[in-house]
């Protein structure tokens, strides 16, 4: 897909071949002919344009239309006048000939010399049959206006007749007028006027030398005007680079500032030791009963011990540090269980050149309407990120432009709200080898049903299942549709683990003990894998229950379970497609495990970087290096 690199009224040359591609075509030439007020033309113009990655209005698209046949038709006089001199101001001039020769354009002599038409025949609309009073018809573009009235001053529409005096002299014969008469009498030059005045015949030459340089006037008019016009495009794309280079320079020069910030507290965390919080606020020796905040007295401690009351430095700046001397050197103090960990790192498949494109993962994500597109694109690249071969998303038509300009590598499918979406979708469900179902799906009740449907597709292939978001909604209000099928996992936060339970059990959720909670709400659901997302991630099959105490970071923001979704839809295919499984953990509570595990670890590599403006975009970044230090190190 090609990207567009245009903002505004910027016209780059690919655009431009493909808009006049599609303004071509027959039945677009059709409907010009045949019809007077247009402006629906055009916004099918623009329609067709937005499907080949082009966003435009049709305003601008007729704005364009009508400036490149204003440089054509310049172009074409130009050439038939000077022998080919003028073709040279029409970049375009080949392909404005292949689509005007096969219907009535408009004279160009006519566009220039002829007076008797009105304001839209002088800005060529006859050709297309557009409608004056049309809002499109009001732009920018109509640079044929001053022509208009130097035209019309000069060929007045109804004829003036104006009286002469003829006299008569003393031998009865009649006397001319002054010479200076004569102009006067070349304007009352018409039909209307009487037999002697009627010389027009030899005033005809006379009159059109005098057209002569008007129309040099106009050509001139014209091709300034286009020289304008591509000059202002020049000056506008030089400023709109100019000003990405300057929003790159001012990024730059803060991602500098927060790193020499990060180093210059980390220098000062390294250099003083964390027990001496006197030393650190450079106080001097406190009297002998008079003992220091956060040490102890001789007769015992007063209040907590030194190394729990130390004043903490700036939250923003040291807490990082702290998290990544802890991370990598003792997970079991964290809540990690590094026998699951490394059960996780047998599932993980080696890289070989012996494998084909799609044997380590085609993941499919069913989600994404016009309001949440996001959601859909983190989880399909997160799976890629992970190791997955190919993502694909199944989304509404609206969303599927926006979803495939965030990445060339997914493949996306714009079917979920066409009325055969089960149809289409079921045609590639023999090629996937897991599906995650929710990320920015919706509650739209159509929408649901096909997923619904779906899912009972993908049951009957024996698919893992990954549900997420508005797919976990679908669960609250027909729990039937996931209940007892072993291979589905559902990553529910608190709020939408509150509904599944409150949904299963019919009474209030006691917040207290949710280890207890996490292990009866999967037993509800026929030991479906359920994982309950939070500062400890719990996840349990119904017969035991897994944490993953792994530290993240502060920062929450929108997005992070798209990531831990798609990555455990990779992940899942991996875990029920190993060789042997394992005996102690389920496939599911494996997968789910290594997702908790790499989303934290992402979250926190991502937040070291950038702290508080983490957002999931950074996060997908870190998946990589995430992946080395959990799984492959």
């Amino acid at each position: 897909m090609q990207n567009n690199t245009t903002r505004g009224f910027l016209w780059s040359d690919v655009e431009t071949r493909t808009l006049l591609t599609i303004w071509g075509e027959q039945d677009i030439q059709v409907a010009l002919d045949g019809h007077f007020r247009n402006s629906f033309v055009y916004r099918d113009v623009a329609r067709r344009l937005a499907a080949t990655g082009f966003e435009r209005t049709p305003e601008q698209c007729r704005v364009r239309i009508k400036s490149l046949k204003r440089q054509f038709l310049l172009a074409k006089e130009g050439n038939i006048r000077n022998n080919g001199q003028y073709h040279k101001i029409c970049k375009f001039y080949d392909a404005m000939e292949n689509i005007l020769s096969n219907r009535p354009v408009l004279d160009p002599q006519e566009f220039m010399d002829s007076g008797t038409g009105g304001d839209d025949t002088a800005d060529c609309l006859e050709e297309e049959g557009e409608d004056p009073h049309d809002p499109y018809s009001e732009n920018m573009g109509d640079f044929h206006r001053p022509a208009e009235t130097e035209v019309k001053l000069e060929y007045p529409t109804v004829p003036i007749p104006i009286p002469i005096k003829v006299t008569v002299g003393n031998n009865g014969s009649s006397v001319r007028p002054h010479p200076s008469s004569q102009p006067t009498s070349t304007l009352t030059s018409s039909p209307l006027a009487p037999g002697p005045l009627t010389s027009g015949r030899a005033k005809r030459p006379k009159k059109r030398r005098a057209n002569f340089p008007l129309e040099k006037l106009m050509e001139q008019f014209l091709e300034q005007s286009a020289q304008a016009e591509e000059g202002f495009y020049r000056v506008e794309e030089q400023r709109l680079q100019a000003e990405d280079r300057r929003r790159e320079a001012e990024h730059a020069r803060e991602l500098q500032t927060l790193q020499m910030l990060g180093q210059m507290f980390s220098s000062i965390s390294s250099a003083q030791p964390p027990s001496a919080a006197s030393s650190h606020r450079n106080e001097p020796p406190a009297p002998p009963r008079a003992f220091p905040r956060g040490s102890a007295s001789p007769s015992g401690p007063r209040g907590p011990p030194t190394h729990l009351r130390r004043t903490p430095p700036h939250p923003t700046a040291d807490w990082p540090q702290q998290q990544s001397q802890q991370l990598p050197s003792d997970p079991q103090a964290l809540g990690m269980d590094e026998e699951t960990l490394s059960l996780v790192r047998t599932i993980v498949p080696a890289l070989t050149s012996k494998k084909h494109k799609g044997q380590d993962g085609r993941i499919g994500i069913i989600g994404g309407c016009q309001e949440y597109t996001g959601a859909p694109y983190f989880a399909a690249i997160s799976a890629l990120k992970v190791g997955a071969d190919l993502s694909h998303v199944f989304c509404t038509r609206e969303a599927a432009i926006v979803i495939k300009s965030y990445s060339p590598e997914l493949i996306v499918h714009p079917v979920l709200d066409s009325p055969n979406a089960l149809e289409e979708i079921d045609k590639w469900l023999p090629r996937l080898h897991s599906l995650v179902v929710g990320p920015g799906l919706g509650r739209d009740e159509g929408l649901l049903r096909t997923a619904k449907e779906v899912i009972e597709k993908c049951k009957a292939r024996d698919i893992p299942i990954i549900i997420d978001a508005d797919g976990l909604w679908l669960v609250a209000q027909q729990p039937s549709v996931i209940q007892g099928y072993q291979k589905a996992i559902l990553t529910p936060n608190f709020m939408e683990f509150t509904r599944l339970y409150e949904a299963l059990h019919q009474e209030p959720l006691d917040g207290s003990d949710r280890r207890r909670s996490v292990l009866q709400l999967s037993g509800a659901l026929g030991n479906v894998t359920v994982l309950l997302k939070g500062e400890q991630d719990l996840i349990s099959d119904g017969r035991r229950v897994l944490t993953c105490g792994l530290r993240g970071s502060g920062r929450r923001c929108g997005g992070q379970g798209d990531l831990l979704s798609g990555s455990l839809g990779a992940l899942a295919h991996w875990a029920f497609s190993a060789t042997p499984p394992s005996r102690s953990v389920s496939p599911a509570l494996l997968a789910a495990f290594g997702a908790c595990a790499l989303t934290k670890q992402c979250n926190s590599q991502a937040f070291q970087t950038h702290g508080r403006a983490t957002t999931t975009s950074d996060m997908i970044q870190e998946i990589g290096p995430a992946f080395r230090k959990l799984f492959e190190s």
